[in-house]
Order: C-alpha cells, then structure tokens, then sequence
C-alpha cells in the first residue's frame, strides 16, 4: 500500500473500484491547513479524465501493470485477436480498448499494457505514426498547393482522414494515430 507522496505521472491505481492512471499530478502546500494532491485521474476502461484530490499522506492501491509487444493479427466479431511477439500465444481484445481501431493494420506492432497480478489486458496502444496507402480521395487541381486546405481521404485501413488538396490516390501519406491527422507524405 502506498500513499500520496509516491503520486507520479503515468501511476496505475485502484479508485473506486476501477483501475486508473494519474495524467496530471500537483502537491499543493498551502499556508494554512494540511497539504494535499491535485490529481488528473484516466480511467483505463473508459478513457474518462476526472479530477480528483487526494489528503497528504491518504493510502492508494497502486496497481502493478507490465507492457508487451504484440502484434496485430485480424478482427472477429466484436473485438480482435493480437499475438505476442516473442512466445506466440494469441490474445482476444474487445473493441472499447482499442484507442483508434481505424488505423490498425495487418503486422502492426501495438504496445498493450496488462495487469500484471491478474494477467488482464487494459488497453492497446497503436504505434504514434503508421504509414498509409490513400485509397480514395478527390482528385487535385494545379495549384491548390499553397493554400491550408484539407479534403476528405480514406486510406487502406479504411479509416477517413483529412490530407491537403495535393495529395492523390496511391500516395502513401504518415498519419498521427492519437490524433488522427495527416502528418506528412511519404517520399517513394
């Protein structure tokens, strides 16, 4: 058990029953009255962030979590199947743990993060960039480089994404999977 003092960005604890990780933290010494922790709280399941804070010294339950390779296999049903990297045992993973289902590919390689006790996977999280076929967009017009505006494109893991007015069918494109934006276009 461990208390107030061993709050850290990136902590997984059980509050309120669920498990959670600290995004943000602040110990606050006020001139008058006892300390206390100003905590930012993401619900692993959810993804829900709330606010919450914590009396100096107040017991947690720190959760002990491990993050393995695996890599991502194919879909079924409500969920999908993910192989470990290094002993080959396959994992089913529902759909609401997967941050941005759109963008997984066939070999990607996902970080997901277990509970390390009860052997649960928690979350998966998708490589930060992936590289992508645009497989249907509008076509370009010369000259509409130099403006900032975006069209609608879909790339070949399905997902739409908005890319700039120069991008084609069969460029292949960056895109940013925690945000999911074009970032940049890949050079052949």
């Amino acid at each position: 058990m461990a208390n107030t003092s061993d709050i850290k960005n990136g902590l997984c604890m059980n509050y309120n029953g669920k498990i959670v990780t600290v995004v943000e933290f602040q110990h606050v010494k006020p001139g008058k009255g006892p300390a206390f922790v100003r905590t930012k709280l993401k619900y692993v399941e959810t993804g829900k962030v709330v606010d919450n804070t914590f009396s100096a010294g107040h017991k947690i339950d720190v959760v002990r979590v491990e993050t393995r390779n695996y890599q991502y296999l194919y879909p079924e049903g409500e969920g999908y199947y993910f192989m470990n990297t290094e002993s080959f045992e396959q994992v089913f993973i529902q759909n609401t743990m997967v941050d941005n289902p759109g963008f997984l590919k066939e070999g990607t390689v996902c970080t997901i993060l277990f509970d390390a006790d009860q052997e649960v996977p928690l979350t998966v999280e998708l490589p930060f960039y992936i590289d992508a076929e645009v497989t249907y967009t509008e076509p370009g017009v010369k000259g509409d480089t130099a403006t900032n505006t975006l069209k609608p494109a879909t790339i070949d893991t399905g997902a739409e994404i908005k890319v700039p007015l120069f991008i084609n069918i069969g460029d292949l494109i960056k895109v940013d999977t925690r945000k999911g934006e074009y970032s940049e276009r890949i050079k052949s």
